[in-house]
């Protein structure tokens, strides 16, 4: 049984993800209103990558005879000055995000829930690869600079991006 404790912090973790999916769709239209659409592909594997995690700690908490409790979304923004400014603001969220899943750590070793720490080592690991993957377009954003046509190579080449959900491994 999973503590009242855990599933609290879960539920919160649960809607923090669902709000990173809500924040990518809105980063995902402005590109698509600025004729980026393969900027806008990105995003919407972003939104698609946020709702399996969402849909992950949903499984969790029911699965250990928790209660899911859904809170309302916070509004995302909805204008950046650049695809740039879209990927600074990416990668700050994303280290937000990696803070509360290692806080999530933290909290379950304190709980000595055993089994809720090997589910969120998944998380940190994924963390990883979200940070490195955004950091990677930042930097190629920095690169580029006010080349209009390295722009559109780069978003040629995000448009490629696809999602695929990782294989399924028990309740995560």
């Amino acid at each position: 049984m999973i503590t009242p404790k855990i599933v609290k912090a879960f539920n919160e973790q649960l809607n923090a993800e669902l709000y990173s999916a809500y924040l990518y769709y809105s980063m995902a239209a402005y590109f698509e209103s600025i004729n980026l659409a393969g900027f806008a592909n990105w995003m919407m594997i972003q939104f698609q990558e946020e709702q399996f995690h969402a849909s992950r700690f949903y499984r969790y908490i029911n699965e250990r005879g928790g209660r899911v409790l859904l809170t309302a979304i916070e509004s995302p923004p909805t204008e950046w000055d650049s695809p740039l400014a879209v990927f600074e603001a990416t990668l700050t969220h994303e280290q937000k995000v990696t803070g509360l899943i290692n806080d999530l750590v933290y909290l379950v070793r304190d709980e000595r829930d055993n089994a809720s720490e090997i589910f969120l080592q998944w998380f940190v690991s994924e963390q990883v690869e979200e940070e490195n993957s955004v950091g990677t377009v930042l930097g190629q954003l920095k690169i580029i600079k006010d080349s209009p046509q390295a722009l559109l190579m780069l978003d040629r080449e995000l448009s490629q991006r696809a999602f695929t959900p990782p294989a399924a491994e028990g309740s995560a």
